[in-house]
């Protein structure tokens, strides 16, 4: 009997599995492994109820939104193309984080029926782009005209998708991106050829260095638009990012419109104002560094691309230009790193400095010295404190086996260095070497047509200062170079503060202009 007993047993549970799998228990198993699914997915699934707050609360700038139905085998088809772009910009695991929000409706849900008709959803998939703002409450329909969301047209592959994305934002992503977390760390930071991964880490430094300023609204007064002129007019001819010389031209050139008298707009919902503009481009900051990523996420960083890009400037400019970029480097550093103290630490070094620059070597090999002073000052600091990084702890620069030629003699901490060999060290390391990766380009440009160029872009004695030479690279590292000499021609002769007492200190090669420290530092507190 206990047989028969275990298999009416075994029956009834039979029966019992049979009915769950009724027709009307498909859509909860489909629930089930979509769950299931979902969790690897990385583009976000929003439905009726959560559309409006998940693009209210993105950090995002952009969005990608896909309409689709569940039963569409074209969609099924297109997740796996969707999903290789997603995974560049959404989840904890995301290449370019913060950027891109992309997301999917499913438009075979009761729920969502309503919402696919606000955007006139007549076939699946269909793909729209524009600001997360914008499709809060949002719609969209064939004849709207000037709506900010956009119905896109090229996105079949996730090749076409990511290169409809790129078009849009100005970047150069790839599918086969990896995300540079501490774990893809620069093995031996000695070797020559990785100084080239920096070029990306100053771009990042530059621009972060931008949203700073933004965030904090730094700039609030005639003598701190002057300082943030003078970087500018440094970073036009000598940063060695093209894309970086362009968008710190374009910011220059319209600075007086943006920055009256140097009290800027930060209004984001003002279409003049600097946070309209980009200076080194849309995709950045891309949120991670190449060369200098530390081993945790607190050290270098900000701070080490920072570095770079002022010894890259250093290294590239003329003899009579040593003095302003001095005064430059130092004025920006001064008005605009917001760690309080190591900004007064390199304005004392700043103010120590009693003779005017007049040649570029000098300019390399003290912002050099300064750097290691201030690492010496920092390793003790960190080593009794245990802050430091443990794979990158600081150093003398350069080290031994990156320029044996540099020391004469060393015995402990007493380093006799040899100046001439440290100088075409640096020159190299952080001139060649460091774009060793980046092509300059000036194809179709005759010679003639760049010093034409050139002799457009130099303004009035009684204006601020751009070199000849500083006019010539910016000549040569623009496609449209002519464009932009006469329009910067004609907004320098138009400047507003030509007469201005505040925009009219020079920085030439006969004055050091420690006074305008002082002044810079008594504004500070005042703005404080």
């Amino acid at each position: 009997m206990s047989l028969i007993h275990l298999f009416l047993f075994v029956g009834l549970v039979s029966l019992e599995a049979a009915a769950s799998f009724s027709p009307g228990s498909r859509s909860i198993l489909r629930d089930i492994g979509n769950a299931i699914a979902d969790q690897k997915d990385n583009a976000v699934e929003l439905n009726a109820t959560n559309f409006d707050s998940v693009f209210q609360d993105t950090p995002a700038k952009y969005a990608v939104l896909e309409f689709f139905a569940h039963w569409c085998p074209a969609c099924r088809n297109y997740k796996p193309h969707y999903e290789k772009v997603a995974r560049l910009f959404n989840g904890p695991d995301a290449v370019h984080p913060g950027l891109v929000l992309m997301a999917r409706v499913d438009c075979a849900i009761k729920m969502n029926v309503k919402l696919c008709d606000k955007f006139s959803i007549k076939h699946y998939p269909m793909l729209f782009w524009g600001p997360p703002r914008k499709f809060v409450g949002g719609s969209w329909g064939p004849k709207q005209d000037k709506s900010e969301i956009i119905l896109m047209d090229d996105w079949r592959t996730a090749d076409l998708l990511l290169s409809w994305i790129n078009k849009q934002i100005g970047s150069s992503y790839g599918l086969d991106d990896q995300k540079f977390g501490n774990e893809h760390l620069l093995p031996n930071i000695s070797d020559h050829e990785q100084i080239s991964q920096a070029l990306y880490d100053i771009e990042e430094a530059t621009e972060e260095a931008f949203d700073i300023i933004l965030s904090l609204k730094a700039i609030k007064s005639s003598e701190t638009g002057a300082s943030f002129i003078r970087f500018l007019q440094l970073l036009v001819p000598h940063h060695p990012s093209k894309r970086c010389r362009k968008g710190s031209a374009e910011i220059l050139m319209n600075f007086d419109d943006l920055c009256p008298a140097g009290e800027c707009s930060y209004d984001s919902g003002v279409n003049n104002t600097l946070r309209n503009f980009h200076i080194c481009g849309k995709d950045l900051p891309r949120g991670y560094y190449k060369f200098c990523r530390g081993s945790k996420n607190e050290t270098r960083g900000f701070s080490c691309g920072l570095w770079i890009l002022m010894h890259s400037l250093s290294v590239r400019i003329e003899d009579g230009e040593s003095q302003f970029a001095f005064t430059a480097i130092c004025d920006f550093i001064n008005n605009f790193f917001m760690c309080d103290e190591c900004r007064r630490h390199f304005h004392d070094m700043c103010l120590s400095v009693k003779t005017p620059f007049k040649k570029a070597r000098d300019v390399v090999l003290w912002l050099w010295s300064t750097h290691n002073k201030v690492n010496e000052r920092l390793k003790k600091d960190e080593d009794s404190l245990g802050t430091g990084d443990p794979k990158f702890p600081k150093m003398i620069w350069p080290p031994k086996q990156l320029c044996p030629s540099c020391y004469l003699t060393s015995t402990g901490k007493n380093i006799d260095w040899d100046h001439d060999e440290v100088y075409k060290f640096l020159k190299k390391y952080y001139g060649e070497k460091l774009v060793s990766s980046y092509k300059k380009k000036s194809e179709g440009v005759s010679k003639e047509e760049v010093i034409a160029a050139a002799e457009e872009m130099a303004v009035p004695t009684n204006a601020l200062v751009v070199p000849v030479g500083a006019a010539l690279a910016i000549a040569l590292a623009s496609c449209a170079f002519g464009a932009l000499a006469c329009y910067w021609r004609t907004q320098q002769k138009n400047r507003k503060h030509h007469h201005n007492p505040h925009y009219l200190k020079r920085y030439n090669s006969n004055f050091m202009v420690m006074n305008t420290f002082s002044n810079s530092e008594s504004e500070r507190e005042k703005e404080r």
